[in-house]
């Protein structure tokens, strides 16, 4: 309660129609002096001491005490200074700590103003029910306002913690938007530019050593490789900048990209790649990204961890969905017992991210990669 304007208004308000009143009625008129001298120890102690009760417990005892004097003795000089009432009892609910407090001054101050009256009219059962009526009046409004105050507190931080809640909430959306963007762009790199930069890596070490046993015309072939490779780098680079459909997806779809991967991936490690295409039903642009994809890495596995000299890869699609297959001959693994790199996760990522899923076996005999993609819901 830092700002008393309206109370200033509201003490001075009934102070001076209080005295107004008396004035004219005259119920006493030996006693009115006392009683208006009265009002003016009310306004005083208002102003220099009520005004700043509010939140301060040991100023608001003593103007509790103050309220609850000055009550029965006005009324003692005049019954029509229990009019005063009306704004004793607001300020006793206002300035009181807790509603135990205020319900004490309250009844403190209807026994004071009993007594007063008693003094005034003399007469008991007035008095009793004057005071009692007063009482019971103010602890209702008192409860009933006190309740309200209550609730609107408690809706307030109700509000506070729904505000915290969803700052934390978008917080929290931003951070796994930024985390889902940047695992995306790390299966894209690793999917992409890296495995082209492991290409350029392997071809220019083949070129400087067809260049050292003087073999140019094999160096000439691998170094158009390695241009070859680097533009399709720089062109795939540019696609994942621009966030689109990788560019092998632009000549045609899925199968002449699959067919240009597997034939790009012969000439540049001499591992014989042999393809099976069965498209009967279309794919969608992002269902492509996946299986060029989960194509490239299995590929990619094959030359750096295989020893194979030949792969078969295969794509069949059918309106329930699409199957992936990678085989080669080389010597295996035990999946149990390698750790599996960023590449077969990223893979089994990318996959789940639509609802697909990664098969993987190996033998001495050779590994063979499953990638299944569900259609279309009919």
């Amino acid at each position: 309660m830092s700002n008393t304007r309206w109370w200033h208004l509201a003490v001075v308000g009934v102070v001076a129609i209080v005295g107004t009143l008396t004035s004219i009625d005259g119920f006493r008129d030996e006693w009115i002096i006392a009683g208006l001298a009265g009002l003016v120890v009310y306004l005083a102690v208002w102003f220099t001491l009520g005004a700043r009760s509010f939140d301060t417990p040991p100023r608001s005892i003593i103007y509790a005490v103050f309220l609850i004097v000055i009550s029965g003795v006005l009324t003692a000089f005049d019954p029509n200074f229990a009019t005063m009432q009306t704004i004793t009892y607001p300020l006793l609910w206002t300035i009181a700590a807790n509603v135990r407090t205020a319900i004490i001054t309250n009844v403190a101050t209807a026994v004071s103003v009993f007594f007063g009256l008693i003094v005034s009219i003399g007469s008991v059962p007035e008095a009793a029910g004057i005071a009692a009526l007063s009482l019971g009046f103010s602890l209702a409004m008192g409860a009933w306002i006190t309740r309200i105050f209550t609730l609107s507190e408690e809706r307030r931080q109700l509000v506070e913690q729904l505000q915290s809640a969803q700052a934390s909430l978008a917080s929290l959306s931003r951070d796994a938007g930024v985390t889902s963007e940047r695992e995306r762009l790390a299966r894209e790199i690793h999917d992409t530019i890296a495995q082209d930069l492991t290409g350029l890596v392997l071809l220019s070490q083949q070129s400087r050593r067809l260049l050292a046993t003087g073999d140019s015309e094999g160096a000439d072939q691998q170094l158009a490789l390695l241009e070859e490779n680097a533009r399709l780098a720089l062109t795939e680079t540019r696609s994942l900048v621009a966030a689109t459909a990788p560019a092998a997806l632009d000549e045609g779809g899925i199968v002449p990209a699959i067919e240009r991967l597997a034939e790009r991936f012969t000439r540049e490690t001499q591992v014989t790649i042999s393809t099976a295409m069965d498209v009967a039903a279309p794919l969608d642009r992002a269902t492509e990204v996946v299986l060029l994809r989960c194509a490239q890495e299995s590929l990619a596995n094959v030359r750096k961890h295989s020893g194979a000299d030949a792969a078969h890869l295969s794509l069949a699609t059918s309106p329930h969905g699409a199957t992936l297959t990678i085989e080669d001959n080389g010597s295996g693994f035990d999946p149990a017992s390698v750790g599996q790199g960023y590449g077969l996760t990223g893979m089994r990522e990318r996959l789940a991210l639509v609802g697909g899923d990664l098969e993987l076996s190996s033998s001495p005999a050779g590994t063979r990669v499953v990638a299944t993609l569900p259609g279309e819901p009919q």
